[in-house]
């Protein structure tokens, strides 16, 4: 995909995921719905037009830029097993990274985890040594990684952290709004099983670009969220005491 179809592309997907049809955006832009479809179809963007369509959106030209390079390469990152391991090793670093990930600045995180701008710069420099971030003057932070990154299934996060997390996510009777909770079990053929597979791998794809377009935004317009995907071969255990009938 060239990379003006993948600028495209997230700009696509950003209307859906806020509710947007052509028809919203052509009287926020002040052309026709047709000539909007036309430009959309034909990849005719100029940047006058196309900054005017991201305002619109509610979305910077960085931003949509940024998601579509991640969108790339599937939107997320691992780091390497060193880096894992000391992030595993120091909570505070790892909060610390996290808050940096999700875009909050240095008097943010000083407030958020109660620091003194000495115990900020401390964690900087352990984050700067690793690679993770290019420490600048003033405490200003660039990453050199993410925005979104995925964590080794077998690997030092997941196992300092995995039994924590799990257990504390589930602890919800998920009724809320912004609150899902969807269980489903049956039998279904290879074929099926790599459909779904592949459906989960494409939402996962959908959050880390999501992930990446709002981490621009506020603090006040954004809330932590979590989403759990699962899905393996498995019998419940209702069935082990069930003997067949001779």
């Amino acid at each position: 995909m060239s990379e003006t179809a993948q600028i495209i592309d997230v700009l696509k997907r950003t209307l859906k995921t806020r509710g947007l049809t052509y028809r919203d955006l052509a009287k926020r832009v002040g052309l026709s719905e047709g000539s909007i479809k036309r430009v959309f179809s034909a990849e005719t963007f100029t940047l006058q037009r196309l900054e005017s369509i991201c305002a619109a959106v509610g979305i910077s030209m960085g931003e949509l830029m940024r998601a579509a390079a991640n969108s790339h390469e599937a939107g997320s990152q691992y780091l390497s097993l060193e880096q894992e391991q000391l992030l595993a090793a120091d909570s505070r670093l790892l909060a610390c990274f996290y808050l940096l990930l999700n875009g909050r600045s240095s008097a943010e995180i000083v407030q958020r985890m109660d620091l003194s701008e000495r115990g900020l710069r401390e964690l900087y420099v352990k984050l700067d040594d690793a690679r993770l971030i290019e420490l600048q003057p003033r405490l200003k932070t660039r990453l050199r990684v993410g925005p979104v990154v995925s964590w080794r299934i077998d690997g030092p996060v997941h196992r300092v952290y995995e039994r924590q997390v799990k257990a504390e996510f589930l602890q919800a009777e998920f009724h809320g709004a912004d609150q899902v909770l969807y269980f489903r079990s049956a039998e279904l053929s290879e074929a099926s099983t790599r459909v779904l597979v592949r459906k989960i791998e494409q939402l996962a794809r959908d959050f880390a670009e999501l992930a990446t377009l709002d981490v621009g935004l506020p603090a006040r317009e954004k809330k932590n969220v979590a989403m759990l995907a699962a899905f393996r071969p498995w019998v419940s255990s209702m069935f082990q005491d069930i003997k067949p009938r001779a």
